[in-house]
């Protein structure tokens, strides 16, 4: 099983939403964080001060997926699908999970996340 990350602009909720529910990817967490990264933000001015918005919105994607094939394909869809070209797109990290488990039935592993 694996777990992919993704944080991508705010803008590209929808788009990422449908394009995962294309290749039927439907179990999925979606959370608004706050973060920066190579850009390291932007400055704007507010009521004549300069301000330093170091921490800019995104939204962080987390899915489950059983098998590093899926993995990949979700990786590829969620790459093409929020990438703009321009700095602040966002990243994707996968990581190799030990286990999960079903609360409700107390399964586990490929089982409990389908």
């Amino acid at each position: 099983m694996f777990k992919v990350e993704a944080i991508v602009r705010e803008d590209m909720l929808e788009n990422v939403k449908e394009a995962l529910n294309e290749i039927e990817v439907h179990g999925i967490t979606v959370s608004q964080v706050m973060g920066c990264g190579v850009q390291k933000g932007y400055v704007d001015h507010v009521r004549g001060t300069k301000v330093d918005f170091n921490m800019l919105p995104k939204i962080k994607f987390e899915i489950v997926v059983s098998t590093e094939a899926w993995a990949d394909k979700t990786v590829d869809v969620i790459s093409r699908t929020a990438q703009t070209g321009n700095h602040g797109d966002g990243k994707i990290f996968v990581y190799e999970l030990k286990d999960a488990v079903r609360i409700r039935t107390g399964q586990h592993g490929p089982e409990a996340i389908y």
